[in-house]
């Protein structure tokens, strides 16, 4: 299981086409913004403008998710977390949300038509939280 990342983007939301550019990002580990937009245009039926890839890849930038090194003239962009990381995170936020309504029976209704493989997944993080809670329990004894 990946854990929770420490550093995290300052805004998770990202549009299609930013997420597309992670994506090429995360399956090379490190390129150029030529590079990216050749990747793109391997689609022969795909028309982006450099300047657009330029442009999202600063968006990400500011978001918090890539960053870039400078080799001479040409920028390399790169992830500031895993692909892994980004799901964990994802997920995260969901069970956050879902959590947020509240409403103990609704959260209830939800587990009991879970199936059974999901159920094994329920227990297990149960007994994670358990085993969370009795070492902050003896950590606040000491």
């Amino acid at each position: 299981m990946t854990p929770l990342p420490k550093y995290r983007p300052k805004q998770l939301s990202l549009g299609p086409l930013e997420s597309e550019i992670l994506n090429i990002i995360w399956d090379s580990k490190r390129l150029s913004a030529t590079d990216i937009h050749e990747r793109i245009l391997t689609d022969p039926d795909r028309e982006l403008a450099y300047g657009s890839v330029m442009t999202v890849l600063r968006r990400l930038e500011q978001k918090g998710w890539i960053h870039c090194e400078k080799e001479g003239r040409t920028l390399y962009w790169q992830t500031l977390i895993s692909r892994e990381e980004s799901q964990a995170l994802a997920a995260y936020h969901q069970l956050n949300r879902f959590l947020e309504v509240g409403d103990a029976d609704i959260v209830a209704a939800f587990a009991s038509d879970l199936d059974r493989a999901s159920m094994e997944k329920l227990e297990a993080i149960a007994a994670r939280l358990q085993n969370i809670r009795q070492l902050r329990e003896k950590s606040q004894e000491g």
